[in-house]
């Protein structure tokens, strides 16, 4: 007996996380995580590397007796690829992706969709809202189930403002300053650079060469938060994080009604010192949305996505970048 499929992929800074489950059932198997980016080049997000990646995981899920027997899902026929960069780099995995898929695993149809779109729905589902995602980045993404908005994600040299990396960079320069005796100097924080990198007249040799430096700067954002109750330039950084990101949210937003808007992300693991000013400045720009806590991850969102699209019941809006549906002849289609 075959048992229909879905395939459901979360890729991100991390790598590859993939599910497999059944059509119609709870059941599923995974997430696998692959632990290595996705790499991109002239073309964007690399979709031969993409593949090296997820068939031999694939392979892996399908044969795991928690989904079903071995023999049994062989019917891959509906796959969600969320992906972080699909809105900017995406072309090249628009093309060959779903041709990939079809003729390694038998998918008929596929749903590409952005990372942000994959938080949002894991986040809020199919309701009308706004979603704020941070991590290392940030960008917010909101939805009248119309059609989709999206703010800031532009990475950390163009925007991510309020973002791991900006919070990070933010508390080194104040670190600097107070190494050079300038004004808006933190003590404080200058105290646990030094800790986390060393001297601080070696910190831009540990920061500029370095091919992750989101990342590096991403790591020192626990070090804000952490001064940040008993130092004032610490706190700022946060309480002008959380100003960025309640901005970023009222850009996006639904107008009326009542929307949703939950956050997501690593970031706001980082606790009170900046959420208790991110909730205040949300109630200040979106009195009439509701905060909610997120039910889910981009990886939720991509199974919940990969369900409603097998059973024919997708209420997402599409858009030409956010989240396209190939169908089986290979054509783009808008829900």
């Amino acid at each position: 007996m075959t048992v229909p499929g879905f395939l459901a992929v979360d890729s991100g800074g991390s790598g590859l996380r993939v599910v497999v489950g059944e059509v119609g059932s709870g059941r599923t198997s995974g997430p696998l995580a692959s632990g290595e980016p996705v790499r991109t080049g002239a073309r964007g997000i690399d979709a031969g590397h993409f593949m090296e990646q997820l068939v031999p995981m694939v392979r892996a899920l399908t044969e795991a007796s928690e989904v079903s027997e071995p023999s049994e899902l062989s019917d891959l026929g509906t796959a969600v690829i969320g992906a972080a960069g699909l809105a900017t780099l995406g072309d090249g995995l628009r093309e060959e992706l779903p041709g990939a898929l079809a003729r390694e695993f038998g998918v008929r149809t596929v749903a590409l969709a952005a990372d942000a779109v994959t938080a949002y729905v894991g986040a809020l589902g199919t309701r009308p809202g706004a979603v704020v995602a941070a991590g290392t980045g940030l960008i917010a993404i909101g939805t009248d189930l119309v059609g989709w908005r999206r703010a800031d994600g532009w990475g950390h040299l163009l925007g991510d403002c309020g973002g791991g990396a900006w919070i990070g960079r933010a508390g080194l320069e104040a670190a600097l300053r107070a190494y050079d005796g300038r004004d808006g100097g933190s003590a404080a924080l200058s105290t646990c650079a030094e800790e986390q990198f060393g001297a601080m007249a070696g910190l831009p040799g540990k920061v500029y060469p370095r091919s992750d430096r989101p990342a590096v700067l991403a790591a020192f954002a626990p070090r804000v938060a952490e001064c940040a109750p008993v130092d004032p330039v610490a706190a700022g950084i946060l309480r002008a994080a959380a100003r960025h990101m309640a901005e970023s949210a009222a850009a996006v937003c639904p107008a009326t009604g009542e929307p949703h808007v939950a956050l997501t992300g690593g970031l706001f693991k980082l606790g009170e010192p900046l959420l208790v000013p991110l909730h205040e400045e949300l109630a200040k720009r979106l009195p009439h949305a509701r905060l909610v806590a997120a039910e889910g991850d981009p990886l939720d969102g991509a199974v919940r996505i990969a369900r409603d699209l097998a059973a024919g019941a997708l209420a997402l809006p599409g858009d030409e970048l956010m989240l396209t549906v190939v169908a089986p002849k290979g054509r783009g289609d808008h829900f």
